[in-house]
């Protein structure tokens, strides 16, 4: 054994010496950590975590808020020069403008309810996710309904039915994801274990 302990000792130097940065673990991984460091680590995890849940939180957030902005515009300008903006103009045979101003207002509503499910901090705020489905869906319902009833189908538009029920989806799917991070970052401060130095 001692042979082959001084065989590999030469063999780290030689490596060294050779430009190789080889060497053995000056550190031993198998002792256990202590309370202190399990404390400290657990900390920096939870720390770490606490970060990214704010901040992919509020990357999606701001996602939903710009298309709300663009809602908003899109409002307006149906509300004061109807069937202006090609997307809208498709449709002008076919409903009524008030109707367009009503569906959008409902993607604003369907866009409130996924920003407060993702920015709340209650134990609830996963229903405001799974809520805004419900306006979502019939909102694509409505949208679908109008442009099978076109003359020629528009794939162009195929964004207005399916952009909030996707953002509403997708934001589900984020919640769930730092959820289960989160989970796994509570468990292992439930693993933390009394250690004792002999």
């Amino acid at each position: 054994m001692q042979k082959l302990t001084r065989k590999w000792r030469k063999k780290s130097y030689e490596d060294v010496d050779g430009g190789e940065s080889f060497s053995l673990p000056t550190r031993d991984d198998s002792r256990p950590i202590d309370t202190q460091e399990q404390e400290e680590l657990v900390r920096s995890l939870e720390k770490t975590h606490a970060q990214q849940n704010l901040l992919w939180r509020s990357v999606f957030g701001g996602l939903v808020l710009c298309y709300v902005a663009f809602l908003i515009y899109s409002i307006f300008q149906q509300a004061y020069s109807p069937w202006e903006l090609r997307y809208h103009a498709y449709f002008m045979n076919e409903v009524d403008s008030w109707s367009i101003v009503a569906a959008d207002l409902t993607a604003v509503l369907v866009c409130s309810m996924i920003i407060t499910g993702l920015m709340n901090t209650s134990k609830y705020h996963r229903l405001w996710l799974w809520y805004s489905f419900v306006p979502a869906t019939l909102l694509a319902v409505f949208w679908l309904h109008h442009m099978l009833r076109l003359s020629k189908f528009r794939w162009d538009i195929v964004w207005l039915p399916f952009t909030p029920l996707g953002g509403a989806g997708i934001c589900l799917y984020v919640d769930r994801l730092l959820n289960e991070s989160s989970e796994e970052v509570r468990k292992l401060r439930g693993y933390m274990y009394a250690y004792k130095a002999y």
